[in-house]
């Protein structure tokens, strides 16, 4: 990797840092529990639950995730609608269980976790695959009204999407005492 590239990383990563700052404190711990979820990169329930609540969302979650796998693999790789009925219907159930969490509470938040979940190549289809789980009425009237004015008619609208795959995800950081 030559100098500049490797400016270039950097500079990215430091972008999607800021970007992972400015949502709110839930959103943020939600992105990292499901990371952690859909990773397996540590004991989500020890590390995120706080109570029976939470416990029983985790494994619900882990439920759910367990068809990432099979989802990455699913991505349409063209526009052609005739056969991407499987992997949206699948793309929209996971969303609306996210959505429904309460966490994501915008179109941002939602790119960014998505995004990392299952990759760069997803990008196209996740206005779609928001607006869509954000109309769901298994949510409150006024939380649908919020999600789906978070969306910008710049990324509704995108004539085109990046291929770069996300470099940071935002882990666990556990407190030192002073």
């Amino acid at each position: 990797m030559s100098e500049h590239q490797g400016q270039d990383v950097g500079n990215l990563m430091i972008s999607e840092l800021r970007e992972f700052a400015s949502f709110s404190p839930a959103a943020q711990r939600y992105i990292r529990r499901s990371l952690d979820v859909a990773f397996e990169r540590h004991d989500a329930i020890q590390t995120w639950s706080r109570d029976m609540v939470e416990q029983v969302s985790i494994k619900v979650q882990t439920r759910y995730y367990s068809d990432l796998p099979e989802l990455r693999h699913m991505i349409p790789t063209d526009a052609a609608i005739d056969h991407h009925g499987p992997f949206f219907a699948a793309m929209l159930k996971l969303a609306a269980f996210d959505l429904g969490q309460g966490r994501i509470n915008s179109f941002g938040a939602f790119r960014f976790l998505y995004e990392r979940l299952l990759g760069a190549a997803v990008r196209p289809w996740l206005p779609s695959a928001f607006c869509g789980a954000a109309a769901m009425p298994h949510l409150d009237p006024e939380r649908r009204r919020d999600l789906l004015q978070s969306i910008s008619e710049a990324a509704a609208t995108a004539h085109g999407w990046s291929s770069r795959e996300p470099s940071f995800f935002p882990e666990w950081v556990e407190k030192i005492e002073a």
